[in-house]
């Protein structure tokens, strides 16, 4: 507790340690019978933590959370999550992790080097994720997908999202939020149907907001990062 304490803020442990109260509370209010959605929701906003500074610890607990919450997905029928998360974002972590591990800032394993990617870079990320999108939409017609448009969307944002990830762009905390936003509705949407799934809403909200510090804490580190190499140069 020592050693989290000081490797942590006092924003970050507290953004942690709220979300993961309403998680486990809106786990006891509305979804008792399924403890497999508190476990993935629980690791899914520590992942986000350790992303937000920079640690591969973070991709690593992605790779686990992306199965649990592809089994998730298989219970409603939401097919186009179950196979973005276990057949892009489970795959991309993994990548992810290893880039992430071969590139640290300073020999320091517990901080990635950020990176930036150029103009040309990004509108070919963007043709391949419109590309992405058109293929999934017809894969998920094809298997009878609930709620079809908010589904290809968050296959859209995922996709923006691990890419970003595994280049260590600062705004891959931004493309997960936006997938964030996208899965509320989805889930929201799910809800109506069966409360239970009100647990996995309020997993999302709590995720939006930790993907946003996220966001916030890589300009910062960015910016230190940067400021660390002119000094040196």
């Amino acid at each position: 507790m020592k050693a989290l304490k000081k490797y942590f803020s006092g924003l970050e442990l507290a953004l942690w340690l709220c979300s993961s109260l309403l998680i486990v509370a809106s786990f006891l209010v509305f979804d008792r019978g399924s403890p497999l959605k508190a476990a993935a929701s629980l690791i899914g906003v520590t992942s986000i933590i350790f992303s937000a500074k920079g640690n591969p610890i973070g991709q690593a607990l992605m790779v686990v959370f992306s199965l649990i919450y592809g089994v998730i997905s298989y219970t409603f029928g939401y097919y186009g999550e179950m196979l973005t998360y276990l057949g892009m974002t489970m795959p991309m972590a993994v990548f992810s992790l290893i880039a992430w591990l071969r590139h640290p800032y300073n020999e320091n394993r517990s901080e990635v080097r950020v990176s930036d990617i150029g103009r040309a870079e990004c509108t070919l990320m963007w043709i391949f994720a419109a590309a992405v999108t058109v293929a999934f939409y017809f894969i998920l017609e094809a298997f009878g997908t609930a709620n079809l448009i908010p589904s290809t969307v968050s296959v859209t944002t995922s996709f923006v999202a691990v890419y970003l990830t595994f280049r260590r762009s600062p705004f891959f905390a931004l493309a997960y939020a936006a997938n964030d936003a996208v899965l509320i509705i989805l889930w929201a949407l799910a809800s109506r149907q069966n409360i239970g799934y009100i647990s996995v809403v309020v997993c999302f909200v709590a995720f939006l907001s930790s993907d946003l510090y996220c966001f916030v804490s890589w300009q910062r580190m960015r910016r230190r990062q940067r400021r660390g190499e002119a000094s040196a140069e």
